[in-house]
């Protein structure tokens, strides 16, 4: 086979060549785009789900959808360490450049680009106790009109935020079309920024205004938001992002085969759903090697094999041992209890087994480990801030990364 026309792409965000399995997702989102342009309410939308499943990808692609009916969209990427004024006020930029070539009325675009300026320029008040803000954060937005006063510049950023998309959502509807802003990694907001986003977000569904957020995170992204406002579990819509049916992963595999005249036998097919578990990540992961590793037409089980471990070494450095590596030796001792606890081995269609990883009480790793619950707290949000582990639900925690348990279980201690 050659590896030039290799159709795989096993990279972070990086879209497949077959975006499969995630019709549902692009139609209720192409509905949600046709309503708001008809001035009927919608709810802004989150993506959840583990990594690896393409979350970021369908974020990618959603945006697309966004530009194609032509409104205005900007994406972010949220960081644990980074305010939200910055980064938003970015791309809220980008998005309002996008519309102002069909705006009638020049003088309104400048008026908003003060308000956006003034809100990009301002930071919280200071007082004794409060660090400056750093340097990264006292962005300088690219607007040659000058700053305006009193809107969106108190410097609270709940007050600002909802006065700063509420007149960009009223731009957008001047020109009949909406703005989308898009977060990647959403879980990683702080506090404040959650709540000023959602308070927002509540303020725009009010007004019926042509704004939504569309946000990307770990499957403790709903918590993170009902912690914040407890109106959010009515204000967003969660669609759980999962692995693949077998159908979807086979299509996945198959048509960009089938596009260079290559294909696979049944059981090769069977192989590699029972090798990636369907996550999609895997599934280009195994594709890639299979392809590279495959003398000739059609690939069979045999080739999936040969090229299996390669495809196992390459996830244990890149996508599990670099994560891995992140942990302190306490919080590994940690992961490898779960891992240990975790293990719950389910059926795959092809007959196969797959190991996966369950949610896991915190109490039943405290008593593995002979410690305490409360002496274990610092390592446990250790790994949780480092998006290592979850807490889906009260008392217990599970991996972010799927089956990151059946790699800790083949690792030396």
């Amino acid at each position: 086979m050659d590896p030039v026309r290799n159709p795989y792409a096993p990279g972070a965000g990086q879209r497949p060549p077959e975006l499969a399995g995630r019709g549902r997702e692009l139609d209720v989102f192409d509905v949600v785009l046709e309503r708001i342009a008809r001035g009927r309410p919608e709810r802004s939308l989150m993506l959840t789900g583990l990594r690896g499943v393409g979350k970021t990808v369908l974020l990618n692609t959603l945006r697309s959808q966004a530009i194609n009916h032509l409104w205005g969209s900007g994406k972010i990427e949220a960081r644990p360490d980074q305010s939200l004024r910055r980064p938003i006020a970015a791309a809220l930029h980008m998005a309002v450049r996008e519309l102002a070539p069909r705006h009638r009325a020049p003088d309104r675009i400048d008026a908003f680009l003060g308000v956006l300026k003034a809100f990009a320029q301002r930071t919280a008040p200071t007082g004794r106790g409060t660090a400056a803000p750093k340097l990264r954060d006292r962005w300088q937005p690219g607007i040659d009109v000058p700053a305006a006063t009193g809107r969106a510049d108190s410097g609270d950023i709940e007050i600002d935020l909802v006065e700063l998309l509420t007149d960009a959502a009223a731009v957008a509807a001047d020109v009949g079309t909406g703005i989308a802003i898009f977060i990647d990694e959403m879980q990683d907001l702080g506090p404040e920024d959650v709540s000023a986003l959602c308070a927002a977000c509540h303020e725009l569904s009010q007004l019926g205004a042509p704004l939504i957020v569309v946000g990307a995170g770990l499957p403790h992204l709903p918590a993170v938001l009902s912690a914040a406002k407890s109106y959010s579990e009515r204000l967003f819509r969660y669609q759980r992002i999962d692995r693949l049916d077998r159908i979807a992963a086979d299509q996945a595999l198959c048509a960009p085969a089938e596009r260079e005249e290559v294909e696979y036998e049944q059981k090769a097919l069977d192989l590699l759903y029972e090798k990636s578990g369907g996550y999609p990540y895997f599934v280009q992961a195994y594709g890639k090697a299979t392809w590279d590793h495959a003398p000739r037409s059609p690939i069979t089980a045999a080739d999936v094999r040969v090229a299996a471990p390669e495809a196992e070494a390459e996830l244990a450095v890149g996508f599990f041992g670099s994560r891995f590596e992140r942990a302190t030796p306490a919080e590994r001792e940690y992961m490898r209890a779960m891992a240990t606890l975790s293990l719950v081995e389910g059926e795959v269609d092809g007959g196969g087994r797959d190991d996966m990883d369950a949610a896991v009480p915190t109490a039943e790793i405290a008593r593995a480990l002979g410690r305490k619950p409360a002496s274990l707290s610092p390592a446990r949000d250790a790994l949780i801030k480092k998006g290592l582990i979850y807490s889906g639900e009260r008392g217990t925690v599970a991996f972010t990364v799927p089956h990151f348990g059946r790699y800790l279980r083949t690792q030396p201690a």
